[in-house]
């Protein structure tokens, strides 16, 4: 099992309703390290860092944070476009050699500022195509000598990457990777390690995993099984009616800014990105599915991670979580705002009870 928090890797403050100011520090490295220190000082094993342009280099961030922690695991996303394959390659394998063992990788597939970096490949099914090509390439160079390929986006001659990654060629870093359309399925069951959901209702969940289970038999798998992730925001309080009436008053915050348009409302492909709409329509069936999932934060622009919350004590959460795992996913990437605080809550409170559950099954 894995727990994960998030850092969000951002100059602007306010992400997701944080209060932390830029007079306290906020998209300072010091700021980040106090988190990723703060994470690994209650009970996370790292955290996944946000990406996108405009915002900080990831990569940067990542290995500034690896360099000033001890056990603090950066789950570092990339996207096919920015990097060529041997460069990131070589890059994470020297990372991962320097911190001893402890890169992890998020393959982002989705639109951004393409242009603003020299990239022009929108089409959803080039860009899927050309992801599945790189995450291929990146493993071969990861555990493979003199590596020779030609495809359609990417080529690299007699090509080897030192230093390898620890306990080669059997270990490298996990490579997570998401998306909800078929032509992302299909690169998460052929190449990826880890395929991170966002916060579905179980129902959803099973149907997905299922189908990716399928999905290995037929599309040439080379490695050992595909795992799952869920990547959510936990609201968790002392007592379940506390929760969800500090979920109710955040909602009505973050819907009142966006009256006002003072919000800052997710962007980029909310509309358009298969797995973004399928948490957006989750509000339509109710405001709260299963037991605590929370479905009203993506109809105030909530979007992401944000969009659905699971609400409720510690128990309720831990209960909720425990039957995702049922299902098969055992890789947890958490957050809620203010960042600092719920790390110390959600770390002291819920991660425990986690572990509990773990240990008794």
């Amino acid at each position: 099992m894995s727990y994960l928090w998030y850092i969000p890797n951002q100059i602007e403050p306010g992400h997701r309703g944080d209060d932390t100011g830029r007079d306290e520090g906020w998209g300072t490295l010091d700021h980040s390290t106090d988190l990723a220190r703060t994470a690994e000082e209650h009970g996370w094993e790292g955290a996944l860092l946000g990406t996108g342009w405009g915002r900080p280099d990831t990569f940067t961030l990542g290995s500034t944070l690896a360099a000033r922690t001890t056990t603090f695991k950066p789950l570092i996303a990339v996207r096919p476009g920015y990097w060529q394959p041997a460069h990131f390659a070589s890059s994470a394998a020297t990372l991962d050699h320097l911190s001893g063992g402890r890169v992890l990788v998020n393959i982002v597939s989705g639109l951004d500022n393409l242009a603003a970096y020299g990239d022009h490949t929108t089409d959803p099914a080039n860009r899927y195509e050309r992801t599945r090509e790189f995450v291929h390439l990146v493993r071969r160079l990861w555990t493979e000598e003199n590596v020779t390929y030609r495809g359609e986006h990417f080529a690299v001659e007699n090509s080897s990457v030192l230093p390898h990654p620890g306990g080669y060629p059997d270990r490298h870093p996990t490579l997570y990777f998401g998306g909800a359309s078929a032509a992302a399925e299909r690169v998460a069951a052929a190449e990826a390690d880890v395929q991170l959901f966002w916060g579905e209702p179980l129902g959803g969940l099973a149907e997905r995993i299922e189908r990716l289970r399928k999905l290995e038999t037929t599309v040439e798998r080379r490695h050992r099984p595909l795992e799952f992730g869920l990547r959510i925001t936990t609201l968790v309080r002392d007592t379940t009616e506390e929760a969800w009436r500090d979920a109710e008053a955040k909602v009505a915050g973050m819907a009142e800014k966006a009256a006002a348009g003072t919000g800052r409302a997710a962007v980029g492909n909310r509309r358009t990105a298969v797995g973004q709409r399928r948490l957006l329509e989750l509000a339509e069936r109710g405001e709260v599915l299963d037991t605590c999932l929370y479905t009203t934060p993506g109809t105030v622009g909530g979007g992401g991670a944000g969009t659905t919350w699971l609400v409720g004590s510690a128990d309720d959460v831990a209960q909720a979580l425990q039957r995702y795992r049922e299902l098969g996913i055992s890789h947890f990437v958490l957050s809620d705002t203010p960042y600092k605080q719920e790390i110390v809550r959600v770390g002291d409170e819920l991660l425990p009870k986690l572990r509990a559950l773990e240990s008794a099954r």
